[in-house]
């Protein structure tokens, strides 16, 4: 069920290891903290479980994104076919954002702004939004 909020082995470890948490911001601390610490390998990894931006994948994680780009309308469609193509071009991955609450304009928004990033840089920022990730989906397992 770890592997679904984000996966990357040394994580799960992590969040498994502290257990048991006497709260959920207990749980979310470790979470931010471990994920922290990915390496790139890491981050490159946790990214190829993730659909793109406005696609469909395979299981709990699939359903998931699918809620999480709620905001996806499907008039965008080709806006973000496109903009996807772009930025995996420029960065050698798919774009990742924590879509929650976000609207397709918007994500393509946020997309843009960062065309400008350096690899590097970009890697830092994707790694902040697996961490939102990881967080709303704890907080979903935990619900469930």
């Amino acid at each position: 069920m770890l592997t679904e909020c984000l996966a990357v082995p040394r994580w799960v470890g992590a969040v498994l290891a502290a257990r048991p948490y006497p709260s959920l911001d207990a749980l979310l601390k470790v979470s931010e903290e471990a994920s922290a610490r990915l390496s790139d390998d890491e981050i490159r990894g946790a990214i190829a479980g993730h659909p793109r931006i406005g696609e469909r994948g395979k299981g709990k994680s699939a359903t998931w994104s699918r809620q999480e780009q709620s905001g996806v309308d499907s008039s965008l469609a080709d806006r973000l076919a496109a903009a996807n193509a772009a930025y995996e071009d420029r960065f050698g991955h798919i774009y990742l954002v924590c879509a929650t609450g976000l609207s397709g304009a918007e994500m393509l928004d946020i997309l843009a702004s960062r065309m400008d990033n350096s690899p590097e840089d970009e890697l830092r920022v994707v790694n902040k939004e697996l961490t939102k990730i990881a967080a709303l989906r704890l907080q979903k397992l935990i619900g469930s």
